[in-house]
This record gives structure tokens, C-alpha cells and sequence, in this order.
């Protein structure tokens, strides 16, 4: 009841200064322990990996590995959130250095999801869990300082035709 009675003065005009999250939630609300994040980013981190593990043995139907690999991909991803928070980690997925991995992995997330549940298509099915995977390296590269530099210089000397 607490976070409620703010309510009733700001219908009579008492504004408080709260700001709000992305989640509704107001600043000074309760929240989670430490604890509480560790076990939530566990138990988020280890049912994604097992969902992408398994998806492995259904690798075969690519329509069914898609489902169980994107749900397990998206679960592992959004298991930081437990740690620093839903709105952190919107902030640091929509920074201008990961914009564009961003977009392109819950792109190809969608895609994925669309074509295996949808059209049931199997080969834009594995084409889109290939761009996912290399969106989310891409991605996840970027929090390595000079990582994707060293990458590209990688695959540029790798693939330079002039010896």
C-alpha cells in the first residue's frame, strides 16, 4: 500500500517528484537483494543455456531448433538484466556503439520466431539463427575494449587477396 499513497495528493493537485522506470516502478520502491538478482540471473543464464543445449538435438527439424535455440538466446541475453536492471541494461543495448547489433539480433530473433512459427520454413529459419548468432557475438564483442577492431583487422588479413 505503501507505493499507492501518493495517489490520491496527486489527484488533489500534491505532485511529487518521482520519476518513473521503464517498468513502472518509482525510485525508493522496494526492490530486490543482491541475492535475490544473483539467483534471478542463475536461474535466467541457466535455463537459456540448457534451451540452446537442447535445441541441439532437435538441430535436425530446423523449425523446432529455432523456437528452443531464439527462447534459450533471448533468456541468456536478458539474464544481465537481473544484475543491473531492466532499464541499465535497455540504456547499454541501445548505446551508439551496439545500436546496430542490437537491432540486427532481436531483428533476426523475430525472424527467426516468424519463420519457424509462421511460414515454417526451414531454410530462413537457419538463415536468421545464423544472423542472430553473429549479431550476438558482434554484440557481445562490443563490451571487450578493442575486441571488434581486432576482429576486423582478423578477417581483413584473413580474406586480403595482396600478399
Amino acid at each position: 500500500m505503501e507505493r499507492f499513497k501518493w495517489i490520491p495528493q496527486s489527484l488533489h493537485g500534491g505532485h511529487q517528484d518521482r520519476d518513473e522506470d521503464l517498468l513502472g516502478e518509482f525510485e525508493g520502491s522496494d526492490s530486490w537483494s543482491p541475492l535475490q538478482r544473483l539467483y534471478g540471473f542463475a536461474a535466467s543464464l541457466v535455463i537459456g543455456v540448457a534451451f540452446m543445449l537442447l535445441s541441439l538435438i532437435v538441430f535436425y527439424r530446423p523449425i523446432k531448433f529455432g523456437i528452443m535455440f531464439t527462447f534459450g538466446n533471448i533468456l541468456a541475453v536478458g539474464s544481465t538484466a537481473f544484475l543491473i536492471g531492466p532499464v541499465q541494461q535497455a540504456r547499454m543495448m541501445l548505446d551508439p556503439v551496439r545500436i546496430y547489433a542490437t537491432a540486427i539480433y532481436v531483428g533476426s530473433a523475430i525472424v527467426a520466431l516468424v519463420c519457424a512459427l509462421g511460414i515454417h520454413s526451414k531454410m530462413l529459419t537457419l538463415i536468421a539463427i545464423i544472423i542472430e548468432i553473429c549479431a550476438l557475438v558482434w554484440y557481445s564483442l562490443s563490451y571487450v575494449p578493442f575486441a571488434r577492431q581486432m576482429v576486423s583487422e582478423t578477417f581483413t588479413s584473413c580474406c586480403d587477396t595482396e600478399f
